[in-house]
Parts: C-alpha cells; structure tokens; sequence
C-alpha cells in the first residue's frame, strides 16, 4: 500500500476522534436537536480497510456535510454560535478535505497502475 495513502488514512482516523467527541458535546449541549450523523472510525489504516470500509465512510461524511451545511443555512439558530458546533464543523471540514486527498491518490494509484501494467 502506498505510504501516502496510510498516512492520510492514519491522519484521517485522528480527526475522526475529534469528530465524535465533538459530534457528542454538540448533542449533550443540545439535546432537542438532531444529533450529527455518526461517522464510524476505520479500524485501521490498511488497505483492506480501505477496500471494506472506505465507501460507508464516504457515504457517512457526505451527510456530516450536509447536516453542518444545514445548520450554517440557518443564520438566526444559536447553534451556530456555539464553540461545539465550531469544532464539528472545523474536523467535518478536515474529513472532507482528507477523503478527496484519499480518493485523488486513489485515483492516481489506479491510473498508474492501468499504464504499468
């Protein structure tokens, strides 16, 4: 598996933590709301896990998009304001950022692999 994408897969794992405990606060903090979509933690950073898992991650992230989008829509809800929401919003962000790096290397791996043979 390339080095490239364990790291992203590991960094990713990371800010997973950092969503759920998030995730959590902003639901503790405000109980009638919808609670955030879950996105569930990979079990690892292998490429089995990403043959697995990967697409349900990805599915899940798209609906923690569109659930803080959701919220930022809403300019007058107190959420917004609140520093849980800040910090789901910030590592949903991230999540994003580093599931598009993992689909491009995939993306690039394939590629190369279709020219190589």
């Amino acid at each position: 598996m390339e080095v490239r994408l364990v790291q992203l897969l590991a960094s990713f794992i990371g800010v997973s933590s950092d969503y759920a405990l998030a995730r959590l606060e902003l639901t503790y903090r405000h109980p009638k709301i919808k609670a955030p979509p879950l996105i569930e933690r990979l079990s690892d950073a292998s490429e089995e896990t990403l043959r697995f898992e990967w697409h349900a991650v990805e599915a899940e992230l798209e609906a923690a998009v569109a659930y803080v989008k959701q919220i930022e829509t809403h300019r007058s809800s107190p959420i917004r304001k609140d520093p849980a929401f800040g910090w789901l919003e910030r590592s949903t962000r991230q999540l994003d950022q580093y599931v598009r790096a993992v689909r491009w290397v995939l993306t690039v791996t394939e590629h190369e692999e279709d020219h190589h043979g």
